[in-house]
């Protein structure tokens, strides 16, 4: 990986399955990461027959949304727009892609998980700690939008720990909560089976006795999430509310995007000292398959629900929050604000007459 400072030895290794990168190779694209545990952004591409790996450091990098020319990203503070500087054919110390912030919002600390952009280009996302979808503001934090119909009140208490958002023809439509409670951290009680989702259009709750989900996404005629405290992926039934599991993975599930006939899924290790992360069905069903839990992602398939592809993260990242995939992009890289080079490098538009 290359690292936010050159001189800097960051203890982060990557492996990949066997044919990892002629998947990527075949299907011209990377993938962009986020983890909040270690205040990273991870783009992974494919170069000449090895892994092409960059990182940059931003402060508890969560929420993601990407494209081949633009990333969005949440912060703890902030959320930014990157965007590609470079032209089709054109390379920078050998990467096709830079993206480097060219807007940010100073929102506090909202804990903003999921992040999407409308088709109006509206940034939408969760607030976690104020339980409620908002977009950004020019003057305020934030502009709240909709908070779910059992939270009496918008405060900053982190009542159900609302967490993923779902798009669909370029609208907000479902999201996942952890629980329905509304009171204070009081999610935590019910992380085993508490968890549910909503439908933004008829403002019901269309399922319940879920374990912590996370990423629902619209995806070719089906609402798609991940049932994290049992580490399964799947989809839910919209005529009755039932999640169907199609895959069991091996670790606690955050993070899912699509390519084609594939689903790309984000994968963490437990936090074994942390009693949010224990005693979920998760870990049972781990020692019972006498497995070992890895933090990386998988790549399935969505016709067979197999396990294609895989890429393990290994040292200092232990956990993932976010997945994106930006088609036509070999080998990605970043500027973030920790040398001068964001300084230095200047790109320009070209020249606009002041006068027509």
């Amino acid at each position: 990986m290359s690292p936010d400072e050159p001189s800097s030895q960051l203890p982060l290794e990557v492996y990949a399955s066997r044919h990892f990168l002629d998947w990527m190779g075949t299907e011209q694209l990377s993938l962009a990461l986020t983890t909040y545990q270690s205040s990273r952004l991870l783009l992974i591409g494919a170069h000449a027959g090895r892994i092409s790996g960059f990182e940059r450091l931003f402060d508890r990098a969560m929420g993601l949304y990407g494209s081949t020319d633009r990333l969005y990203l949440s912060s703890k503070y902030q959320i930014w727009q990157l965007d590609n500087v470079l032209e089709p054919g054109q390379l920078y110390n050998e990467f096709d892609k830079l993206y480097i912030p060219r807007v940010g919002y100073t929102t506090g600390d909202l804990d903003v998980h999921d992040l999407a952009i409308d088709a109006t280009g509206r940034i939408i996302f969760v607030s976690s700690l104020l339980n409620c979808l908002a977009t950004v503001s020019s003057r305020h934090s934030c502009t709240p939008l909709w908070q779910p119909p059992f939270i009496s009140q918008l405060v900053n208490e982190d009542r159900c720990h609302l967490n993923g958002l779902a798009m669909q023809s370029g609208q907000p439509r479902y999201v996942t909560a952890c629980s329905r409670s509304d009171v204070i951290d009081g999610w935590r009680d019910h992380r085993r089976e508490g968890g549910c989702v909503m439908d933004l259009a008829s403002h019901e709750i269309i399922a319940t006795g879920l374990s912590m989900p996370h990423s629902p996404r619209c995806y070719q005629n089906r609402l798609w999430l991940l049932n994290s405290g049992e580490g399964e992926f799947g989809y839910l039934d919209l005529n009755n509310g039932q999640f169907e599991a199609v895959t069991f993975c091996p670790g606690y599930l955050r993070g899912l995007a699509f390519w084609k006939h594939y689903a790309i899924v984000g994968l963490s290790k437990p936090r074994s000292d942390d009693r949010t992360f224990s005693g979920l069905a998760l870990d049972e069903k781990l020692a019972a398959k006498q497995a070992e839990p890895f933090c990386g992602v998988m790549v399935l398939d969505l016709t067979t629900g197999t396990a294609l592809h895989w890429l393990k993260l290994e040292g200092v990242v232990t956990e993932l929050y976010d997945v994106q995939v930006l088609p036509r992009v070999q080998r990605p890289m970043a500027l973030g604000f920790q040398t001068d080079e964001i300084a230095r490098l200047l790109t320009l538009d070209p020249i606009a007459p002041l006068f027509g």
